[in-house]
């Protein structure tokens, strides 16, 4: 029996250098069209960021939370203007990108692994940007975005892929598939890829944060 090897990649920090979130709140603001919407959206985030910072409300729920927030400050927008929208952060987006990890990408896709993309970021947006950057992923996972009549529907519950999250999402996806786990890979750039990077045998860490660092070191696992 022939066990499959995985190539696991975050985004946010690793593949891509910068924070997609900052993107989007910048894009949202001088946008030609939206930019209005982008008071909507910041009066509603601010609370929750100040709580955050007085250590009163935890950074997993601000995050959803913030990531629902932008979403529904975009509800009026079609499905064909979110795309549209997409896209245009995407190409933004083209010339931040860590060119060693995309190297290691391309490695995995000649190796014939099965590479993954995991990510909190929305999934429309990864969809974008991996089309924009012409990067070959056998599967995505990332925050969706639920559509009602082809608007955002701020009635179903949303899920933000983070922390122990991803982890959940990469076994589902692989429910039933025969994996090499010891032999492969996966890369983050933060304490919160963690859970990801000790479901392999070869953990990579990308320009890691002081915690991730730490462990990377402690661990003796390879740091990019």
């Amino acid at each position: 029996m022939n066990y499959m090897r995985l190539a696991i990649f975050d985004f946010d920090g690793t593949i891509y250098k910068k924070e997609t979130f900052k993107l989007l709140m910048n894009h949202l603001k001088h946008h030609k069209l939206y930019h209005k919407k982008f008071k909507q959206f910041y009066r509603a985030i601010l609370p929750l960021y100040i709580c955050y910072k007085l250590k009163i409300y935890p950074e997993s729920k601000m995050k959803e939370r913030s990531m629902k927030l932008y979403m529904v400050a975009l509800e009026s927008l079609s499905e064909e203007e979110l795309h549209t929208y997409f896209g245009e952060l995407a190409k933004k987006m083209s010339n931040d990108f860590n060119d060693r990890v995309l190297n290691r990408l391309k490695q995995h896709n000649e190796a014939g692994d099965h590479v993954m993309l995991v990510s909190g970021a929305y999934t429309p947006l990864l969809t974008a940007v991996t089309k924009q950057m012409h990067l070959h992923f056998d599967t995505i996972i990332g925050t969706d975005v639920p559509l009602k009549n082809g608007k955002f529907d701020q009635t179903v519950p949303f899920y933000h892929i983070q922390g122990n999250r991803k982890t959940e999402k990469v076994q589902e996806a692989l429910k039933n598939k025969q994996v090499d786990w010891e032999n492969s890979f996966a890369y983050g750039d933060s304490y919160s890829d963690l859970f990801v990077l000790q479901l392999v045998g070869n953990p990579v860490a990308v320009q890691p944060d002081a915690k991730l660092l730490a462990i990377a070191n402690e661990k003796d696992w390879e740091i990019i």
